[in-house]
């Protein structure tokens, strides 16, 4: 194992477990604060489609902006994973019942469901992007298989890493393919983010 590989685990399982820690009612109230702010964004007002997730175990859930950015005419689509090539897909869907259980028990989209493709499809995109840890300066730590990484590194439109603050930290290690998120929110709204020197 590589020194940065074991450092970033040794990030993964502290973060991990500080979030598991959380009671229902901190993750409640600290979600409905997140989709607050995130719903508030002019980047949010303005995108014709939304790029979300489905979370897993103890990640922010924001499922409730689905609804909302359907009843305001965007477009909204989840990822679906390839584990064979560790790469993901975003296809649209009309209804959150489209999504099931599939890769890592994460609730997906169906492969026939209509593809975003960042370089084809017409319209600003905005994308909702989870993760274990980050960093002042927008950098993510995920759960180690890349998937998000890809996808970043393809993606023209805008980022939003969505965290608790306990989540951000002062630095992470990274590689050169690391992209970080345009704009970070917690529970306490935007944060600002540091510009790498």
């Amino acid at each position: 194992m590589t020194p940065i590989k074991k450092e970033k685990d040794a990030i993964r399982k502290e973060c991990a477990e500080r979030r598991n820690q959380m009671t229902s009612e901190e993750h409640k109230s600290f979600d409905e604060k997140i989709i607050q702010t995130a719903v508030s964004l002019v980047s949010f007002r303005h995108a014709d489609i939304i790029l979300l997730y489905a979370p897993i175990k103890s990640e922010i859930d924001v499922m409730p902006i689905f609804d909302i950015a359907k009843q305001k005419g965007k477009r909204v689509a989840f990822p679906k994973c390839n584990t064979e090539e560790r790469t993901m897909k975003f296809h649209f869907v009309d209804s959150l019942e489209e999504l099931s259980p599939c890769a890592y028990g994460i609730r997906e989209p169906s492969e026939n469901a209509p593809v975003y493709d960042p370089e084809t499809t017409q319209g600003s995109a905005l994308c909702f992007v989870p993760g274990l840890a980050f960093d002042v300066y927008g950098y993510r730590l995920g759960y180690g298989k890349g998937y998000y990484d890809k996808f970043m590194n393809k993606f023209t439109g805008s980022c939003i890493g969505v965290a608790y603050t306990h989540q951000i930290l002062p630095s992470l290690p990274k590689g050169k393919f690391d992209k970080h998120c345009d704009v970070m929110i917690t529970e306490k709204g935007i944060k600002t983010l540091k510009i790498e020197k």
